[in-house]
């Protein structure tokens, strides 16, 4: 059975923390940002989290971590 193939670009998109999870960046902080109050452009650039519904297929994306 041949090798899987890692997923480039979910590769660069997404990390693995220690637990296992995925982190991704938030959309919306690169375009438009005077509207946007300073509170909502600083929550914008933490790390969230894959939803658990959507782990599933980034497993398949990438098989051997992040």
């Amino acid at each position: 059975m041949p090798k899987m193939r890692t997923n480039r670009a979910s590769s660069k998109r997404f990390k693995r923390t220690a637990t296992g999870k995925l982190k991704r960046a938030k959309a919306y902080a690169r375009h438009n940002l005077g509207s946007k109050s300073r509170k909502r452009k600083r929550r914008l650039h933490e790390p969230a989290l894959v939803e658990p519904t959507e782990r599933r297929h980034m497993r398949k994306l990438l098989p051997y971590g992040g």
